[in-house]
C-alpha cells in the first residue's frame, strides 16, 4: 500500500468525505475507536475498500503540518493498539502506517470497509453522515441502507475471474502511451489491479485486454420502436475496452447529423445537430463505466427515428439516492475501472456527467428500471418543410412576434387593424397569420383567431 499516494489522493478533495478524517495531533482513545467503526461503515456505504484516519493534515486547508501523535502509546496500562483491536467487532483489522510526506511526519490509520456486518466498537456501531460521527442506532434509515449494501456484496470486476486467462495487453500499453503514460511490464498488472486475490486475471483484465470477447452494439431502427425494421447493427467490442469506447464515441459523432435550418433565413442558414454532443458523450461514458459487467451483459445503444436510448446494466448502488445521483454525487459501480478512466482523463471526479445531461434534457431523460438505467436523448429534428419540432416564439421573426403581441392585447383584432397598427400590407398580415396558424400559435374559433401558444 502506497501511503504517500493515498495521502495525495485524499488531499485532492476540497472537503473531507465520509470515509476519511484529517487531524493534526488530536487523540482521544475511546472516541478514536468510535471513529474506526464510523469510517469502516462509511467506506462500505460509499463503495470504498478502506477508510482512513490521518494525523498531520489540517482538516480545513489540507495543509501538511506534521504530527507528534504516538500510535504506540498505552491506554490504562495496555498498548493502545491492543485496546483498539480488543474492542472492535470480531474480524475487524486495521494498521497504523507512518511516513514522511513533504518533509513532515504523517501517520495514517488504515481501516478496512465493513464486511457482512457493520463494524462495532465496544458493541456500538457508528456511521459518518457528512463530517459528523453518529451512533447508527439513532439513524435507522442509514442502518437499513448499510445492511442492504453489506448483504448485496457480491463479485466485482476486480474479484470475478476472467473467462480467459491467456490475455495479452499490447493495446493497453499503446493506449497509455498515446496519453503520455508509460506502463512498466513488471508492475502494470499490480498497479492496475488486473489480478484477483487468487492471482487469476480478473474480469477487468479481460475488459482491458487485446480481445475482451465482449461486444458493444449500436442498433439502428427505421421507426420509433424495436418492432420497426432493423436498419443496421454495428459492433465496437471484442477489443480493449478503451479503444472500443473511443470508436463508439466517434461513431456517435458521425450519427449526429447537422441539419440546415433555413426557416426565416436572411443571409446565413442555421446549423442544428440532432442532439447535444457533450450530453451524449457523458451518457455513453457513464454507461460503459458504471455497467454491471459482472452480470455478463454489456451496455446497449438503440437508435430510433426520433431518439437514442443508452442502456446501462444494473441499478443505482445501494448507497446512492436519486437526489444524490442527479446532483452528481457519483458512487462508482466499478471502482478500479473508475480510477483508470480518471487516470486517462476519460472521466473526472467533478461529478458533472449526470448534471450535464439533466441541464440539456432534464431528469425525465433518465428511466430507472428493475435491472437497468436508460438515458433517452431526443432528436432535435427539422421537418422537410423547414418547421422545427417544438418550435418556440424565439424562432419567430420580429413581425410575427409583433402580430402575436397585438393579438394578446386584442384577440378580436382584424387583419385590417393589424395592417394599420404595424404599417404593413394586409397581404403580409394574412401571410404571417397563415404561418402562425400552420405552426400552432393561433387557431380559428368560428370567425375569430385565438392565440393558443402563449409562451
Amino acid at each position: 500500500m502506497n501511503i504517500k499516494s493515498i495521502i495525495t489522493e485524499l488531499c485532492r478533495y476540497e472537503d473531507e468525505r465520509e470515509w476519511f478524517e484529517f487531524k493534526e495531533n488530536w487523540f482521544q482513545p475511546v472516541a478514536l475507536g468510535e471513529y474506526v467503526s464510523a469510517l469502516s461503515n462509511a467506506a462500505a456505504m460509499h463503495g470504498k475498500k478502506y477508510g482512513y484516519f490521518v494525523w498531520g493534515v489540517r482538516d480545513d486547508t489540507h495543509e501538511i503540518t506534521g504530527t507528534d501523535f504516538n500510535q504506540y502509546c498505552e491506554y490504562k496500562g495496555e498498548p493502545y493498539q491492543n485496546f483498539l483491536a480488543r474492542n472492535l467487532s470480531s474480524g475487524t483489522s486495521f494498521s497504523f502506517e507512518e511516513t514522511e510526506f513533504k518533509g513532515k511526519r504523517v501517520v495514517v490509520l488504515v481501516i478496512p470497509a465493513a464486511k457482512k456486518l457493520p463494524t462495532a466498537f465496544m458493541k456500538k456501531r457508528y456511521i459518518r453522515i457528512g463530517s459528523s460521527k453518529n451512533n447508527l442506532d439513532e439513524y435507522p434509515e442509514w442502518e437499513v441502507r448499510l445492511l442492504k449494501i453489506l448483504l448485496s456484496e457480491g463479485e466485482t470486476i476486480s474479484e470475478k475471474p476472467s473467462e480467459y486467462q491467456d490475455l495479452k495487453f499490447s493495446k493497453l500499453f499503446g493506449y497509455y502511451g498515446s496519453k503520455g503514460i508509460v506502463l512498466k511490464e513488471k508492475t502494470f498488472e499490480k498497479n492496475l489491479g488486473l489480478r484477483n486475490s487468487e492471482g487469476e486475471y480478473n474480469l477487468m483484465a479481460q475488459l482491458l485486454s487485446d480481445d475482451s470477447h465482449i461486444p458493444i452494439r449500436v442498433s439502428i431502427f427505421e421507426g420509433e420502436t424495436k418492432g420497426a425494421n432493423l436498419f443496421s447493427v454495428r459492433e465496437f467490442g471484442n477489443n480493449c475496452l478503451l479503444y472500443s469506447l473511443d470508436d463508439l464515441l466517434r461513431y456517435m459523432d458521425v450519427l449526429n447529423l447537422v441539419q440546415a435550418d433555413e426557416t426565416d433565413r436572411v443571409v446565413e442558414r442555421k446549423d442544428v445537430p440532432l442532439y447535444d454532443n457533450k450530453a451524449m458523450r457523458e451518457a455513453v461514458i457513464n454507461a460503459v463505466l458504471h455497467n454491471r459487467w459482472v452480470d455478463g451483459n454489456e451496455p446497449m445503444i438503440s437508435v430510433f427515428s426520433n431518439r437514442i436510448e443508452i442502456l446501462s446494466r444494473g441499478t443505482l448502488p445501494p448507497a446512492q439516492t436519486k437526489e444524490g445521483f442527479f446532483e452528481g454525487e457519483s458512487i462508482p459501480v466499478n471502482d478500479k475501472l473508475s480510477q483508470i478512466f480518471l487516470q486517462l482523463h476519460i472521466s473526472e471526479k467533478s461529478g458533472r456527467g449526470v448534471p450535464k445531461i439533466v441541464e440539456v434534457y432534464g431528469e425525465k431523460a433518465f428511466a430507472f428500471r428493475e435491472n437497468s438505467i436508460v438515458v433517452t436523448i431526443p432528436f432535435d429534428l427539422i421537418h422537410k418543410v423547414g418547421k422545427k419540432v417544438g418550435k418556440t416564439p424565439s424562432d419567430l421573426t420580429e413581425r410575427r412576434k409583433a402580430i402575436l403581441s397585438e393579438m394578446r392585447n386584442n384577440p378580436n383584432i382584424t387583419a385590417k387593424e393589424l395592417h394599420t397598427i404595424l404599417g404593413i400590407s394586409e397581404t403580409a398580415v394574412e401571410n404571417n397569420i397563415a404561418y402562425l396558424r400552420k405552426n400552432g400559435y393561433i387557431e380559428h374559433v368560428g370567425s375569430r383567431k385565438t392565440l393558443v401558444n402563449d409562451t
